[in-house]
């Protein structure tokens, strides 16, 4: 049997998106997307295969994923001969310092994925999840995690300290940075667009990072040791002074779980606004708080974006990616405008078209909308490490 199919998941709190590739010399080929959406009721299983859209209805618990997949993979069956798969490849958040690449899943790698749970737990309970209802359905076929932090693993060590006792930073309380298969595929695309240039990638979503690239490298980031830090999100904090933390479990009592739930579930753009956790629908309201919110999200955006160049020393091109950077354009000219003193001139006009260069002729930092594909990373390193093409 001629086992020539890839299957990608990259699991979220209310999504688990999966993406089919043809296994070939040259690379992974897509032949297909979708989306397990848990928000429809019922809820469905969406698959997008060239110019055909499909869906199907998933009539099980959602809180059995085990069930819940074998119904997918069921209605699957009629789209592809799923005896083909040859290995299936997951998004994991946090690898900390023991994944600085993908990894083949054994148990052994399953308990150390596990350990790190909790410093990203809106993801990786859920990732850990899938990869162990996967194993049950397919036992045969190998799969393999890419991890969102192994990326910056090549930060040099003075970016990734905090100030705080050196004897932690051994014991793994660092910086480690996220959203690094996009990160990695921005990169991969920068060659023929800015060659050899200092540049800050801004991927914009509910969740939201920034980093900073030269030679193809990652050099800093805005998240940290967890996906808390760096800018505001849509429900998350974004960078906080601790004080708060102590002020809120010392003085007002709060226990552990309640700011967990706080920082993660009860912040950000949702927070301030005191809400709405979307950005478009901010960005429609007439509302002040809504106002303040966006205007405090592009606020702390264009303050990364300097912190960043001051760690490269200098930068040439600001990229848009992600859910709000690549279709948000009011979001995107806001942050421009915040940057036009370090030399950002925006053309409305090619802005507001989605464009892939959104800057002036004159503009001495450019200004590039490169949409990001996280899954293409998952599939490549899925050949890389379970795979003997």
């Amino acid at each position: 049997m001629t086992r020539d199919l890839i299957l990608t998941f990259n699991a979220g709190s209310s999504t688990i998106k999966l993406g089919f590739y043809a296994l070939e010399i040259a690379g992974p080929r897509p032949l297909a997307s979708g989306v397990i959406d848990f928000r429809d009721e019922p809820f469905a299983i969406r698959l997008k295969r060239e110019d055909e859209a499909l869906s199907g209805t998933i009539t099980a618990d959602p809180g059995d994923l085990t069930a819940v997949l074998n119904q997918a993979f069921a209605w699957l069956a009629g789209q592809f001969d799923l005896s083909r798969l040859a290995v299936i490849g997951h998004r994991v958040v946090h690898g900390g310092d023991v994944f600085t690449g993908p990894a083949r899943i054994t148990d052994q790698v399953i308990a150390q994925i596990d350990t790190l749970a909790r410093l990203a737990p809106l993801h990786q309970p859920q990732s850990l999840a899938l990869i162990r209802a996967m194993r049950a359905l397919y036992p045969d076929v190998p799969q393999t995690a890419s991890f969102d932090t192994a990326f910056h693993a090549s930060n040099p060590p003075l970016m990734r300290r905090f100030a705080i006792p050196r004897a932690l930073y051994d014991q793994g309380i660092k910086r480690y940075g996220f959203h690094g298969l996009s990160y990695r595929y921005i990169a991969g695309q920068l060659g023929d667009l800015v060659p050899d240039a200092k540049v800050v990638a801004a991927h914009l979503g509910s969740g939201a990072s920034l980093c900073a690239i030269h030679g193809g490298i990652s050099i800093d980031s805005s998240m940290g040791f967890s996906t808390l830090d760096g800018i505001p999100m849509a429900t998350r904090s974004g960078a906080l002074d601790p004080g708060v933390i102590l002020h809120l479990m010392g003085e007002m009592g709060q226990s552990l779980k309640q700011v967990e739930t706080m920082l993660y579930r009860e912040s950000g753009l949702l927070g301030v606004s005191g809400f709405e956790a979307d950005s478009r629908e901010l960005m429609a309201s007439p509302r002040p708080e809504a106002a303040e919110a966006i205007d405090l999200f592009c606020l702390r955006i264009a303050g990364e974006v300097a912190r960043l160049a001051t760690s490269m020393g200098g930068i040439d091109a600001l990229i848009f990616t992600a859910g709000i950077g690549e279709h948000q354009h009011g979001i995107r000219a806001r942050v421009a405008a915040r940057l036009a003193w370090l030399g950002t001139e925006l053309d409305p006009k090619a802005n507001e078209a989605g464009r892939r260069c959104i800057s002036t002729a004159s503009s001495r930092v450019k200004l590039l909308i490169i949409p990001t594909d996280e899954e293409i990373i998952i599939a490549r390193e899925a050949i890389s490490e379970g795979t003997a093409i």
